[in-house]
């Protein structure tokens, strides 16, 4: 499992000792608000933090935990992970290894409109390009959520339009790794 850096965090693969720092973020109704629309149990967290594992095993990529560096909080979450139109995860996860990737996040308020979002999927779409060999990488997001859509904008990516991933319609965005190579900068790269 792949720990990255930016300039003001440290990408760790979850693990149990993110239970609280995770469980922290997601139990929040304005984090969950347009990934689920409901706030996670504690228990929840636990089980996706078990599912992420999992992942992290199959592919050698999966969900990392965003920890800040100078206090050490867990401040957010992002993937690179295998896409599925299915909203459950399936049991055989090689099933999914013919899906685009898709790079993605979320934050605990607290570290809203920093610009941490923007530096860490950097930091993932890279890991993606260079370290995964993706020919292309997608983000999803409710169509609602405007935020995220800026953060796809300043990664350079494409709105594509809306399509079924996770068992609804979400638009989804791309960005090629031609495009990728382009030069522009990075927020935070380290």
């Amino acid at each position: 499992m792949t720990i990255l850096h930016t300039t003001r965090l440290r990408l760790e693969p979850f693990g149990e000792h993110h239970l609280d720092g995770l469980h922290e973020m997601n139990r929040r109704p304005e984090v969950m608000r347009y990934i689920s629309g409901q706030p996670e149990t504690r228990e929840q967290t636990s089980a996706g933090i078990a599912r992420v594992q999992r992942c992290w095993a199959a592919w050698g990529t999966s969900w990392w935990a965003f920890i800040e560096l100078n206090g050490g909080r867990v401040a957010g979450a992002g993937c690179i992970q295998h896409l599925r139109q299915e909203a459950a995860i399936p049991a055989d996860l090689e099933r999914l290894r013919s899906n685009p990737l898709e790079v993605g996040w979320r934050l605990h308020p607290d570290f809203w409109h920093q610009g941490l979002a923007s530096e860490a999927a950097a930091r993932m779409a890279a890991f993606a390009f260079e370290n995964l060999a993706a020919a292309e990488l997608l983000a999803v997001r409710h169509p609602d959520n405007i935020d995220s859509s800026r953060v796809m904008d300043r990664l350079g990516m494409r709105y594509r339009g809306l399509e079924p991933w996770y068992g609804t319609t979400l638009a989804t965005h791309v960005l090629s790794r031609e495009e990728w190579q382009r030069p522009h900068p990075l927020p935070g790269e380290a």
